[in-house]
């Protein structure tokens, strides 16, 4: 489905209207890129949520099938650009963390949300893409049945929403606590009150599917208070299609509350909604602080500034107008994710569901946030690096989020919602996105507790909760390699994935490692390096794939390289061979340089037919039985690996082709097919891999370096950062650069040449400029 000119007219013109009125901010051109609606076919829960801004707790969007749940907890459901209806606007989005619907309505009033077959059995309405407009920090949208523009905007815990009515004496507000929402879970209690001076106050409590996998009985709670700036003619309350009129508070599943209201023609009313994880006053507070000045305009000209600002962090220029649109939108996905989870006073949820209180510097203000994460799996090939280069500050304020879990419960916990544990895949990269913050320069952290933690989730399981990952850890120590299960008990993650647990459990022990030879930490360093050469015990040197051990040591039989599931989680051995990003000069050895560069070469030319992943088929796991994957995490590396083998042209051959052919524009074919797009790291891939930049290790060695390929751009600037690094921007220029020219003739580094296509990262970090030449001629001698 395309998106229709008329909507990129009106974002375009949106954008340079704010543009004329804020001359100071030269960023504001950069919004008419950034498109939320991309890949919004088959999408996640937390994917859309234009009215938010960058890392905020208040995230309302729109929501065409939020209600429905879903079964495993972690499915598409929330907003489809294929439907046609929407059911209400719901102001938590996170993984695992969702509800507080807010929805207007005329008429006769409706308090169950309908169904997508038939909107007309609930509040829900119909609306068209074309009277829709949907931007970083703003969106609006015409729900047809009722004839009401509803906008959304916010500040970071502040959602704001603005609903412009006709000529009506039954305009109603609906507040649907009670219900399911995207990926929240069963509904355990819920309430909402109208207070004496007018407040819509509440919460709801919910058990989410992956909570309650790796935290049994532990629930989430979201609370919220919300001013209205006109009073109802009439009110109530409703308990599903129970309808309570003229009552104030009601509780329990089902949950809500209306108010009604008398409107002329094109009259706004306007809902502010402080938003918190801990209570109801701490929602209060965070509006009253926050917003309690700002009208619905102001805030919307601060989220835009703010998303300005973030988006102008990397300026890049080119002739493509598609190319800078893949970019900004991936930009601006890779800021969506990861949500404040505390309060600006600094308390927060704490992992046994009590609430714990961020330490104050001396204006009362807390030293960092905490925040609800998705799981780290994949994301040192994305996000962490991105962070590292452009968001040093988001960087550390998560590192310092993750250590709080730690010191409330005792371990590293690889994704969370409101401190609960979500592994989601059963493993932890945690220590080793910690260890690469501390490699890449980022230390203003308490490194002491960090690298405690770290060195912890690396080597110790003794009383290990299966929400910290790593269930089979033990057998990783024991045997030096997990040893493979065809049959096991409990969850998968205890038994399932021997091969790529090794592997995974490899390259994170490396990360410590490295961070334990800049501390001087001898004796871990040598464990940890020992560990780190895992791989090779499970590597078979006949087939020269990577090949699951049972416990006795010996190849398992009937292997199937193309198999997922068997010893693989989420890939197969074709895809995880090639997971030794610590050591890819050793594997590359192993498999021998010639043979290594053309069974690499040859996935990519089969792959390329099917468009770098499942082909056109939209399923989240459509091609984890292919040989490359981009749709999923385990080989997103393995573009980037021609470059130690040799022939960076391969590089620069096949990250172009994917930048070209995977990523779309529109809505189903946005980020592949698939839209497995976990909280911008397919995003934030297209931002690092057009922009030439890469490392295959994630930063994790002691000096990291970054791979180099052809920019898409003509231009690129990353601006400088004084607080963490030199403040100098860094520069990247291409000569000769057009869709004919697609490989590098030559890379020059502040005027000195390179002869490999490798820098460092402290290149960037120090500002600078680097030079490339481009050609049609692949070149592989610098």
């Amino acid at each position: 489905m395309n998106i229709t000119l008329n909507i990129r007219i009106a974002v375009l013109l949106l954008a340079m209207f704010f543009g004329s009125q804020v001359k100071a901010q030269s960023d504001r051109d950069l919004l008419a890129y950034a498109d939320p609606r991309i890949g919004t076919a088959h999408s996640r829960w937390f994917y859309f949520t234009p009215g938010a801004v960058p890392f905020g707790m208040a995230k309302q969007a729109p929501s065409t099938n939020g209600s429905y749940g879903n079964k495993s907890g972690w499915e598409a459901v929330g907003y489809d650009q294929r439907h046609t209806s929407i059911e209400g606007f719901a102001n938590f989005h996170e993984f695992q963390i969702g509800g507080v619907v807010f929805a207007p309505s005329v008429g006769k009033l409706q308090t169950l949300a309908g169904s997508l077959e038939h909107p007309e059995t609930g509040y829900r309405s119909t609306f068209d893409h074309k009277d829709e407009i949907a931007m970083p920090g703003y969106y609006s949208v015409l729900l047809k049945d009722y004839k009401v523009k509803v906008e959304l905007t916010s500040t970071k815990r502040v959602a704001f929403h603005r609903y412009t009515f006709p000529k009506t004496k039954q305009a109603n507000i609906i507040f649907d606590i009670g219900h399911q929402q995207g990926e929240s879970g069963v509904v355990t209690d819920a309430k909402v009150y109208l207070t004496a001076d007018g407040r819509i106050e509440g919460y709801v409590i919910t058990q989410p599917v992956y909570v309650q996998k790796y935290q049994p009985g532990a629930d989430v709670k979201m609370y919220f208070s919300a001013v209205v700036n006109k009073k109802p003619i009439a009110f109530g309350t409703f308990n599903g299609e129970s309808i309570s009129t003229g009552t104030k508070s009601t509780s329990g599943k089902g949950a809500g509350l209306y108010l009604t209201f008398s409107t002329q023609e094109n009259e706004s009313i306007s809902l502010k909604a402080g938003l918190s994880y801990t209570s109801i006053e701490n929602a209060r507070l965070n509006l009253k602080q926050e917003a309690a000045q700002l009208s619905f305009d102001q805030a919307k000209e601060q989220a835009l500034n703010t998303w300005a600002s973030y988006l102008g962090r990397i300026r890049v220029t080119s002739d493509n107008k598609n190319d800078l649109t893949k970019f900004y939108t991936g930009l601006y996905h890779a800021l969506s994710g990861r949500g404040l989870a505390s309060d600006v006073n600094g308390a927060y949820p704490k992992n046994d569901g009590s609430i714990g209180h961020i330490p104050l510097d001396k204006n009362n203000v807390p030293l960092h946030n905490h925040y609800n994460t998705d799981a780290i799996w994949g994301a040192f090939w994305n996000l962490t690096q991105l962070w590292a280069i452009a968001y040093p500050e988001y960087y550390s304020d998560w590192v310092k989020s993750q250590l709080l879990v730690y010191k409330d419960s005792g371990w590293l916990a690889d994704g969370i919602a409101n401190s609960r544990y979500v592994s989601g895949v059963g493993t932890n990269f945690v220590s080793l996105a910690i260890a690469s913050a501390y490699n890449s320069g980022i230390r203003d952290f308490d490194v002491k507790t960090g690298y405690e933690a770290a060195l912890k989730n690396e080597l110790e399981f003794k009383n290990r909760p299966f929400g910290a990952g790593k269930p089979d850890l033990e057998r990783f120590l024991k045997y030096g390699y997990v040893n493979h299960l065809d049959q096991g008990n409990g969850a998968d993650e205890n038994w399932k994935f021997s091969a790529s647990h090794t592997l995974e459990y490899a390259f994170s022990c490396y990360a410590v490692s490295q961070w334990a030879k800049l501390l001087n930490k001898t004796d871990d360093y040598n464990r940890l390096t020992t560990l780190s050469d895992a791989w090779k015990t499970i590597f078979d040197p006949g087939s020269k794939f990577i090949r699951p051990k049972d416990e006795q040591g010996k190849f398992i039989a009937n292997f199937n390289p193309k198999a997922a599931w068997r010893g693989f989680q989420e890939g197969n051995a074709w895809q995880y061979t090639f997971y030794v990003p610590q050591n890819p000069m050793g594997l590359i050895s192993a498999i021998g340089k010639d043979d290594f560069n053309k069974r690499l070469d040859s996935i990519f030319t089969v792959s390329e037919k099917n468009k770098f992943g499942g082909g056109t088929t939209i399923d989240a796991f459509s091609g984890l039985e292919s040989l490359y994957n981009h749709g999923n995490q385990p080989n997103l590396h393995i573009s980037w690996l021609f470059n130690y083998a040799g022939k960076p042209s391969l590089t620069q051959k096949w990250v172009r082709k994917i930048l070209d052919d995977f990523y779309g524009t529109e809505g189903i074919h946005g980020y592949g097919y698939g839209q497995d797009e976990d909280q911008g790291q397919l995003g934030a891939w297209y931002v690092m891999a057009s922009m030439g930049l890469f490392d295959v290790k994630g930063f994790s060695d002691a000096s990291p370096e970054i791979g180099l390929s052809a920019p898409v751009f003509n231009t690129i600037r990353i601006k400088g950062n004084k607080k963490y690094f030199s403040g100098k921007d860094f520069e990247i220029e291409t000569e000769n650069n057009n869709k004919g020219n697609r490989y590098v003739a030559s890379f020059s580094l502040n005027g000195y040449p390179l002869k490999t296509p490798f820098m460092k990262l402290k290149d960037i970090q120090n500002g600078g400029k680097l030079l490339i030449r481009m050609d049609k001629t692949p070149k592989d001698v610098y």
